[in-house]
């Protein structure tokens, strides 16, 4: 690696002006090794921040933090395909969407992460089932892999682990907003992990960490840019997330809800959105869409999907007696109801209102690490659009002994609007970037 005085690179970004990708090298991997400090990283970042990177530039930074670590390989695998979410709420799609695909004779072989905040982790959902475990030895990963088109691990600390490191550092440096860098921060690992195609997620409104169209898309554009230029298939959907996703918000509830969609019974905003990614990635691999959507339909009703999600379970040591009898599913035995104050319809139920509620009730995590009640969330009852009388419950509590739930109920009644006449519905899918 050629060598480079730090202070020329922080005063070149500063500037305005480009890096090389032997530049990048000496930055990234030189601040992974603990070659470069803190305060020079902090510095830089906070250039990149305010004069942004050119497309290749990014591209090669993320190439840069994704060679910081281990590199899965994939290469034997048939058909490989990794799906990511931006986060929002009530949004179990991995759950579903995944052995979707397995039984379309696609690999998915990921890795996935805890919930932060008012945004759910895909491993704490898992985790509802006794005994699932998010820990496989490579080899098993990738025989499973090979067996049953499904694994699904928690996030290695050496996959991209400069991510980590710059991602800490954003987080106190007021550099986390920062389109590039996100975009960086999540290509970096999908690169790392060997899929050959990514579908992308990317959650648009007030549940979302994206709150506009416009940032969405720039967003997705970086993604697909970055994906493109390292020689990936990558699409990006945008998704609302003003509202949450199906009825369900909570690790237990979004499980169950989940089994109901791969039965073929779910909520229509799921089953849609599970269907229109699902077609993005046989697409990317050269099928045609319209026979892309009817095989994917196919298996939320031959049970293949299903079948497929049982055998995902039991491979990694979980009890799959729980996908056939959901009533053993913990759900926290409180019950309390915000109920309508008039006659009308559901205006909105504000997404982050009801993360912060599920938070609340301790089915979420402050800081990495904490325990959290898999039992607790937020039902609900109505969704936007649809009719309510007085009186009757528009969103249930689950609670467990009324921890937090004061606070919960509060969240939810600020988060809920009522009105006279039915609002205008807005569309799930808002746009796509190919």
């Amino acid at each position: 690696m050629a060598s480079f005085n730090i202070p020329d690179l922080i005063r070149k970004k500063r500037d305005g002006q480009t890096h090389t990708r032997e530049e990048l090298e000496a930055l990234v991997l030189g601040y992974t090794r603990g070659e470069v400090p803190d305060y020079q990283i902090s510095a830089w970042l906070m250039a990149v921040y305010l004069k942004g990177m050119a497309e290749q530039e990014t591209a090669d930074l993320t190439l840069m933090m994704a060679q910081s670590g281990d590199l899965m390989n994939l290469g034997d695998l048939p058909r490989t395909v990794d799906k990511h979410s931006t986060g929002g709420v009530g949004d179990k799609t991995s759950l579903i969407l995944a052995p979707m695909l397995s039984a379309l004779g696609l690999t998915v072989a990921k890795m996935s992460g805890r919930g932060l905040a008012h945004t759910g982790g895909t491993i704490d959902k898992l985790e509802s089932i006794p005994g699932w475990s998010s820990e496989l030895e490579e080899a098993q990963f990738l025989s499973q892999a090979r067996e049953i088109g499904l694994a699904l691990v928690g996030q290695s600390k050496d996959l991209a682990p400069a991510d980590g490191k710059l991602y800490a550092l954003r987080d106190v440096t007021a550099t986390v907003d920062c389109l590039p860098l996100i975009a960086s921060s999540i290509m970096s690992k999908k690169l790392a992990s060997g899929a050959h195609t990514v579908v992308l997620d990317v959650k648009v409104g007030a549940g979302a960490f994206m709150r506009t169209l416009e940032d969405g898309r720039g967003l997705a554009r970086a993604m697909v840019d970055i994906g493109t230029r390292a020689g990936r298939q990558v699409r990006a959907v945008l998704t609302d997330m003003d509202t949450p996703l199906g009825h369900m918000a909570g690790n237990s509830l979004e499980v169950l809800e989940a089994l109901d969609t791969l039965r073929g019974e779910g909520p229509q905003d799921l089953t849609e959105l599970c269907v229109a990614l699902a077609v993005e990635a046989l697409a990317a691999q050269g099928e045609d869409a319209a026979q892309a959507e009817k095989r994917a339909r196919t298996t939320l009703t031959d049970a293949s999907a299903l079948q497929r999600f049982r055998a995902f379970v039991e491979a990694q040591g979980g009890d799959a007696s729980y996908v056939d009898e959901p009533s053993k599913f913990d759900v926290a035995p409180g019950r309390a109801d915000i109920t309508a104050t008039t006659t009308g319809f559901v205006g909105r139920i504000d997404a982050l209102s009801v993360g912060r509620a599920v938070l609340a009730l301790g089915g979420g995590r402050e800081r990495k690490g904490e325990a959290i009640d898999h039992g607790v969330g937020v039902e609900l009852i109505r969704k936007p659009g649809e009719s309510v009388k007085a009186g009757e419950a528009v969103l249930r509590l689950y609670h467990r002994d009324g921890r937090g739930l004061e606070t919960a109920r509060q969240l939810l009644q600020d988060g809920l609007s009522l009105s006279e006449t039915p609002p205008q519905p807005e569309p799930l899918i808002l746009d796509r970037v190919n």
